[in-house]
């Protein structure tokens, strides 16, 4: 069980049936009825406040949300606020962290190099702020991370700007950074790229870092 891996490409999908999905397959990850899994997805447009977040970090209240049709969650990820929405590509490692002898900012780091390989593969330079983290361009963040690790069994995880309508990160302070833009790859090269090719290089750093005999899934086969 501890050598194989699944990845599952999930689409757009609602972000409470994800958190809840998160839970299910948590459990089963940390009594071994499922090996590592990597869920990869996108969300319709949501805002969450993680375990430091609090509704000083919006820009508008949760009224104007309401009507604007954007739900608001606060979960037990780590960090503070982040938006999630179409155009946006979210990663959810459920990882044994045992099985990788990580410790919590290794674990981090790891991530961030994923997403790092991944841009480069696209011509784009991004970088570490270890007082940040994620991954910047220059000084605009492109990639945030915010993980929940329990019996040491990951959850939550990364998401990454690539065709992302960068208005809505105008209702929050990003990561409950005041001052900080967002940017996306789109605005990086000038030009849309394709979901399709994002998720193989994104998924091949990831087999590359995390190893293991990774398989594709669906979520009906496990």
């Amino acid at each position: 069980m501890e050598k194989k891996g699944y990845i599952l490409d999930l689409g757009l999908i609602d972000y409470k049936k994800v958190w809840d999905l998160q839970h299910e397959l948590w459990l089963k990850r940390v009594e071994e009825r499922v090996p590592d899994l990597l869920l990869i997805l996108e969300h319709p447009h949501v805002i969450t406040l993680g375990r430091r977040g609090n509704h000083s970090s919006l820009l508008v209240s949760p009224e104007v949300l309401k009507e604007m049709g954007i739900p608001l969650f606060q979960v037990e990820r780590g960090g503070e606020v982040t938006y999630h929405g179409p155009g946006q590509l979210v990663g959810y490692p459920i990882l044994n962290l045992k099985g990788y002898g990580y410790r919590v900012t290794q674990y981090i780091y790891e991530i961030e190099e994923v997403l790092i390989r991944a841009l480069r593969d696209f011509g784009i330079e991004g970088s570490r702020d270890i007082r940040n983290r994620g991954v910047w361009i220059q000084d605009k963040k492109i990639a945030s991370i915010g993980i929940a690790i329990q019996r040491w069994v990951s959850f939550h995880g990364f998401s990454l700007n690539y065709r992302t309508e960068l208005k809505y990160f105008d209702l929050i302070y990003p990561c409950g950074l005041q001052g900080v833009k967002m940017t996306s790859m789109k605005e990086v090269l000038g030009e849309e790229i394709s979901r399709d090719r994002l998720v193989e290089r994104i998924s091949f750093h990831f087999k590359e870092i995390f190893q293991r005999a990774w398989e594709q899934k669906t979520i009906g086969e496990i």
